[in-house]
């Protein structure tokens, strides 16, 4: 496994985006009539934008909300990290940070970081050596586990146990996915920039991209989409993140997701033009022959033409997949009401119609 221990500003975009062919509205239509069927969840939205020009389909096994579908905002849990890692782009580009501070210095000023410290950018690139939770993460969140498990791990508790980590591994050594990672970098940032991780995320990721319907906190049914079990047939409520914001809190509409992938399509002319390329870099290869890789923010898979970028989230009642393809101009945001379940259909078929775009 190759992992940074910082991450590189002037690193080079290595997959130039190419026209490719842009298709008919009517077979887009129809493609995401199909998946929106085959997704089987109460609400479900499947929005494409190809070259800029916009395709949504949404329908359910449930009655309609009382708003349209692909106006509500949807929780997309892990896909979030997708935000933090253009913040922390952003961050880097901007000269406030280079991504190999460590942890420890930035959540406790004056303590020793030790020969070998978590850097920032090992916790973006699930390369700390963490795992994927907190210890103690489990037993606290017990009494919650089908409701709202990481309301119940609040910000000092995910920093106190970071701080009391003591790792196995040298960081940068293997990788593993980390929700606890992410969470302990949202923190970090906050701390290093003395801004509030709201405030931080706002000021320089939703505000510049215009992404007025997005947020970190539900409004209610009138905003936010309901979220649903795993048959579909009863409420959850809406997730609360805990000390967990930058690993899983964004809640935005389909709209908004699909202006947050053209931006990564076409960064030009945007305030975070340099961050949106920066993003789409690999940064980390792993796997026999090195056959996944990594950028500080995507998923980053080979199809005919290019490369695909990609990631997935859920809640405890509620998924999303995003992702884009720079060879064809393509972007595609998909979410669901439903919680994951065995063998669930709705991100395989999300990235299956990506791939074939």
């Amino acid at each position: 496994m190759t992992a940074p221990t910082a991450l590189w500003p002037n690193a080079p975009l290595d997959d130039p985006a190419a026209g490719g062919d842009p298709g008919s509205a009517a077979q887009d239509a129809e493609r995401l009539e199909a998946a929106v069927a085959a997704s089987d969840a109460p609400d479900t939205v499947f929005a494409l934008s190809r070259h800029g020009r916009r395709t949504v389909r949404s329908g359910g096994t449930a009655p309609s909300p009382g708003a349209a579908r692909e106006d509500l905002r949807y929780e997309i849990g892990s896909a979030t990290k997708t935000f933090t890692g253009l913040l922390l782009a952003r961050l880097i580009r901007a000269g406030r940070l280079t991504g190999g501070e460590p942890a420890v210095a930035c959540l406790a000023p004056g303590r020793d970081a030790g020969a070998d410290p978590v850097t920032l950018a090992h916790l973006i690139t699930h390369t700390a050596g963490l795992p994927a939770l907190p210890p103690g993460f489990r037993a606290r969140a017990l009494p919650a586990w089908r409701t709202n498990p990481y309301a119940r791990f609040p910000a000092d508790r995910v920093v106190d146990a970071f701080l009391r980590h003591r790792p196995h591994r040298r960081p940068g050594t293997r990788w593993r996915y980390s929700n606890y990672g992410v969470a302990v970098l949202g923190h970090a940032l906050a701390a290093a920039t003395g801004t509030a991780w709201e405030e931080l995320l706002t000021g320089h990721v939703l505000r510049p991209l215009g992404l007025a319907g997005t947020a970190l906190a539900p409004e209610g049914p009138a905003a936010d989409a309901v979220g649903h079990t795993k048959d579909g047939g009863a409420p959850v409520p809406p997730f609360d993140a805990g000390g967990f914001q930058a690993a899983g809190a964004v809640r935005a509409t389909p709209h908004d997701l699909l202006t947050f992938l053209e931006a990564h399509l076409d960064p030009d002319g945007s305030p975070a033009a340099d961050a949106l390329r920066a993003v789409r870099v690999p940064v980390l290869r792993r796997g026999w022959d090195h056959r996944h890789v990594h950028t500080i923010a995507w998923f980053r898979h080979p199809v005919d033409g290019g490369p695909l970028y990609f990631h997935s989230g859920a809640t405890l009642g509620q998924q999303a997949f995003l992702g884009f393809r720079p060879d064809t101009g393509t972007a595609l945001a998909a979410v669901c009401t439903r919680r994951f379940r065995a063998h669930d259909p709705f991100v395989a078929g999300a990235y299956a119609l990506l791939a074939e775009s």
